[in-house]
């Protein structure tokens, strides 16, 4: 029963204390004001104001209304603003997810220089590998994902930011980089060091082992790139990692890095938003700002699509 209008005249006559220049604010008649009130106390079975004072005054009902008015106005007003920067293309909202745990050493120095550009964006950061982010992102939960694993959905968009080779880290007293390449079956006698996500969101097994129906001989987990550095170092497995997520250790002179078969594994990293979003301007600078960042401090990627 109560509407904004309503609201908004209660605080009107509160604060100026007067139906006459409450209607003056609010651009009404005086008489359009009274009607409006009196129809008002007549559905809710109560009187809003006491009309027998000077000025006049809210009774205990109107001043219940006046606290709803209080605390919704600000945030109705705030929302209008809110949507008005939004309509320019200055303002948004930029949940964040990432499916990939080597991507902070690159992403968290482009959300600082993203942050920078765009204050009025809410952004936020959370690592995916508990949950399944794409789903999440089409409920609109999330507004964008960070991954490699592109699937085929309805009303999202996979923007390229790099391609990178997935290499071979192994320690160099390991017989397995002692040739051109790694092959599949080289593994089945390896222990394999992965990060604890899913199988089957792990390229060592999608693209390089499974199709050649090969298993390591042991798997070991970490969540870490620098724990699962430390276990290759003390010769306690192998891992699939992209290669240029190795490069600040390859002055290690126990690190060894191998190619994954003859050709090598590239893959795309994405970043992944809603078709609706797409052109949004924050968005466009996002990338913008992503793949300068990637292309300054990474070494071993490349353009999508290059060879």
């Amino acid at each position: 029963m109560l509407e904004f209008r309503h609201l908004e005249t209660i605080h009107a006559i509160h604060e100026t204390g007067s139906l006459n220049e409450a209607a003056d604010r609010l651009h009404v008649t005086q008489s359009a004001l009274s009607h409006q009130l009196r129809d008002l106390e007549t559905r809710l079975g109560v009187a809003l104001l006491n009309r027998r004072t000077r000025p006049a005054r809210l009774t205990t009902a109107g001043l219940r209304v006046l606290s709803l008015a209080e605390e919704v106005l600000p945030r109705i007003r705030s929302t209008e603003r809110e949507l008005q920067r939004l309509a320019q293309g200055r303002s948004g909202r930029l949940h964040l997810a990432i499916d990939c745990h080597s991507c902070f050493q690159w992403l968290m120095p482009a959300l600082d220089n993203f942050r920078q550009q765009w204050p009025d964006v809410m952004l936020d950061l959370s690592a995916a590998f508990s949950f399944a982010p794409l789903p999440a992102l089409v409920r609109g939960d999330l507004d964008l994902v960070i991954t490699s694993d592109p699937a085929p959905l309805d009303n999202v968009q996979y923007l390229p930011l790099f391609s990178y080779e997935l290499v071979l880290a192994a320690n160099r007293a390991n017989p397995i980089c002692q040739q051109d390449y790694v092959h599949p079956e080289d593994l089945s006698s390896q222990t394999l060091i992965t990060y604890p996500v899913d199988r089957q969101r792990l390229d060592v097994y999608t693209v390089f082992m499974d199709p050649a129906e090969v298993e390591p001989a042991a798997v070991r987990t970490a969540e870490l790139t620098p724990i699962i550095l430390q276990l290759i170092a003390s010769g306690r497995g192998v891992a699939a990692l992209p290669n240029w997520a190795l490069m600040e250790y390859m002055q290690h002179d126990w690190l060894a890095v191998c190619r994954l078969g003859a050709e090598g594994i590239w893959r795309t990293l994405y970043a992944t938003v809603r078709t609706e979003d797409v052109d949004a301007p924050y968005i466009q600078d996002f990338m913008d700002v992503a793949r300068t960042v990637c292309f300054k401090n990474l070494t071993g990627i490349r353009q999508p699509g290059s060879s």
